[in-house]
């Protein structure tokens, strides 16, 4: 009698791994759809940050220029840094060059500033440079965070087991935003030009 129940016995062995095989690849899967999904979040919060200073910056550009006789080449890197932006859209890795650009440009401008107390003291450009500031804050925060997304994914994509989902179903690893070559270094400031 027992010899007659053993291939049915076999046979609900199979179908129990098979199920588990099924059960750990489809929480693989969504654990990883789950974790992308997230980076994907979290660099949209760093585009609306982006955005936002983006939209500032026009009227830092006009404020500054009604106040003084400023360097040109200054105004039109910023200029072309938004510029470069706005037709970005969608694509992250120019979106980041351009980021870098404008944050280079925006550097300059505020350094350049000192030389013009007229300019500081007026309001426009204080309210201007605050928000700017509270922006800047922002950017960096966002940034933080999108880091933590990407290592968080890229992590599940590289341990094992779940890379072996990753690798079977396409997941790749996500970059990371990483400071610009010599953003170490100070910028230097020199009112005798």
């Amino acid at each position: 009698m027992s010899n007659q129940f053993l291939p049915i016995r076999r046979l609900w062995i199979v179908l129990g791994v098979i199920a588990l095989a099924l059960l750990w690849i489809g929480f693989g899967y969504n654990g990883l759809v789950t974790e992308k999904e997230k980076v994907n979040n979290a660099w949209r919060q760093v585009e609306t940050q982006y955005q936002r200073r983006v939209d500032l910056v026009p009227n830092l550009v006009r404020t500054v220029q009604g106040a003084s006789n400023f360097e040109k080449s200054t105004l039109t890197d910023i200029t072309k840094a938004r510029t470069d932006w706005l037709a970005a859209s969608g694509n992250r890795t120019k979106q980041v060059a351009a980021a870098e650009n404008l944050d280079g440009a925006l550097s300059r401008l505020l350094v350049s500033v000192e030389a013009y107390p007229q300019l500081q003291a007026t309001q426009a450009f204080r309210d201007l440079m605050t928000q700017l500031e509270g922006t800047e804050n922002r950017i960096a925060t966002a940034r933080k965070d999108y880091n933590d997304a990407v290592l968080s994914y890229n992590l599940s994509v590289k341990r094992f087991p779940r890379n072996v989902i990753a690798g079977f179903f396409g997941f790749a690893e996500e970059a990371g935003y990483h400071a610009v070559s010599g953003s170490e270094n100070a910028p230097s400031v020199n009112f005798m030009q």
